[in-house]
């Protein structure tokens, strides 16, 4: 939802409603590999972009995708605003025009030694 009641130039959607009852409540996306190895440390871009991949194979398995978020919220470990707006750009890239809500938010560190991103989705599904 985007209204002219607030700043009109946000990258974002302000908020989103969903009739469908169920919802999926994803964990935070790590950028994990298969043997649970962060990739990429100290590469923030390369991290969100596991981070997406990891994020699609939890939704897909909810019968779900990236069209069905309602909201993330993306994680980077970092006090850097330009390393925050790289993780958000690749996040905003991989969503294309489906506009969910989101919050971004640098932190001091994340669950693994050597990750900088994690992401977490609810979506709306008719049944998971």
């Amino acid at each position: 939802m985007h209204t002219t009641r607030l700043y009109p130039g946000a990258p974002y959607a302000y908020a989103a409603t969903t009739p469908v009852t169920s919802l999926v409540f994803t964990a935070g996306a790590c950028p994990l590999d298969h043997q649970g190895r962060v990739v990429a440390p100290g590469d923030i871009l390369a991290q969100t972009r596991q981070a997406l991949a990891n994020l699609c194979v939890c939704l897909e398995e909810c019968s779900t995708g990236f069209r069905d978020v309602v909201k993330t919220t993306v994680y980077v470990a970092s006090s850097k605003r330009d390393d925050l707006v790289l993780a958000w750009n690749e996040v905003a890239r991989a969503f294309g025009a489906h506009d969910a809500p989101s919050t971004l938010i640098g932190v001091a560190v994340l669950g693994y030694a050597d990750q900088l991103v994690e992401i977490e989705a609810i979506a709306a599904v008719s049944a998971c």
